[in-house]
């Protein structure tokens, strides 16, 4: 990819490596890298998520801080990885899942808007949206099962402290949460707000991927300016910035795109939150309707009682997000088949 600018009469560009689509990944190699970086990624950014599903389930707005004090004073560190092995198990073929409908859409549409016609810069937005849109889709297949049993762990021993109606039972673990949740409620009780889960994540995840195709044009137009700004040498020639500045960029556009899906998105990832850890009291064992469950929250706190836990989940899917795309581009570099086209 090479980005343009016009500044007097001089013809200025930047040149950015090519992207690496399906074809050109060493498939074995970077799905185990894959399972590997980002179950790491997953160990570092696990609390912000405990916290912000604590705050949700509240009924009454309490801090972030606030939260995290309470939950260690009473709980102690332990608690803030509640639910984390569950979570883990899960990440590796969600991830896995995720990254394949990824690539392989990307890919083709990619390949179908230029055909079509379509500029370069919005052929490769509407790639990166459908990507996002599929990725997402596919990945809750797995996900949703695995995010309602780790909430369920996470806010287990919460109810005392002001949650409404979390579920009675208690959890030895995982597997004895997913034995329990299949037994009384069935296969239902394990995709509990799978409906919402994709029409949270299906469009976050696609004007995610829009937007950071964009951010990142705007942020490589900015420093190329700087970069030429800063060479007398450069004109009308082509700059290629290394793998710090690359790093730098990739990750300030992760960030605005990350920042901006979390306020988007953030009342539907409420209600999911509620729907996936609360009993309800009016269907007997089935959980609330979304309804409800909104008619719920504005009685608790008025409509902004659906941006409980905003504060750490715009932290998180900005952490997230800067944390995951680096280490995706970085991996997918290490998978590279070729490592000529890196140049």
């Amino acid at each position: 990819m090479s980005i343009r600018m016009a500044e007097g009469e001089s013809s200025e560009e930047v040149h950015v490596p090519g992207e690496i689509d399906w074809q050109m990944l060493d498939k074995s190699k970077f799905f185990f890298l894959g399972a590997a970086l980002f179950s790491g990624v997953s160990a570092t950014l696990y609390p912000v998520v405990v916290l912000k599903t604590r705050q949700q389930v509240a009924q009454s707005q309490v801090s972030c801080i606030s939260t995290a004090f309470s939950l260690i004073k009473g709980e102690g560190f332990r608690a803030l990885y509640r639910g984390f092995g569950t979570s883990l198990m899960g990440t590796i073929p969600a991830r896995a899942l995720y990254m394949a409908a990824l690539e392989v859409t990307k890919s083709n549409v990619g390949t179908a808007t230029v055909r079509f016609g379509l500029a370069e810069p919005t052929a490769s937005a509407v790639a990166n949206a459908a990507a996002g849109l599929s990725a997402a889709m596919a990945a809750q297949l797995v996900w949703t099962p695995v995010d309602v049993v780790s909430q369920r762990l996470m806010v287990q021993g919460c109810c005392d402290s002001g949650s409404p109606k979390a579920s009675a039972y208690r959890y030895i673990n995982g597997i004895d949460a997913f034995r329990k949740i299949l037994s009384n409620d069935g296969l239902r009780g394990l995709y509990r707000g799978f409906g919402i889960s994709i029409l949270t994540y299906a469009p976050s995840n696609a004007v995610w991927w829009a937007s950071y195709s964009v951010a990142q044009r705007m942020v490589w137009g900015g420093v190329g300016y700087y970069l030429y700004k800063g060479n007398d040498n450069a004109a009308n020639s082509a700059l290629r910035p290394d793998t710090r500045t690359m790093m730098a960029v990739q990750g300030v556009s992760a960030a605005v795109a990350g920042g901006m899906s979390a306020l988007i998105t953030m009342p539907l990832d409420t209600i999911k939150t509620r729907l996936q850890v609360l009993d309800g009291d009016e269907n007997g064992r089935r959980g609330p309707s979304i309804m409800q469950t909104v008619r719920s929250l504005v009685r608790e706190g008025g409509w902004m009682a659906c941006y409980r836990g905003l504060g750490p989940r715009w932290a998180s899917m900005s952490m997230s997000a800067t944390t995951m795309i680096t280490t995706y581009e970085f991996l997918k570099r290490l998978s590279a088949k070729n490592q000529e086209v890196l140049t």
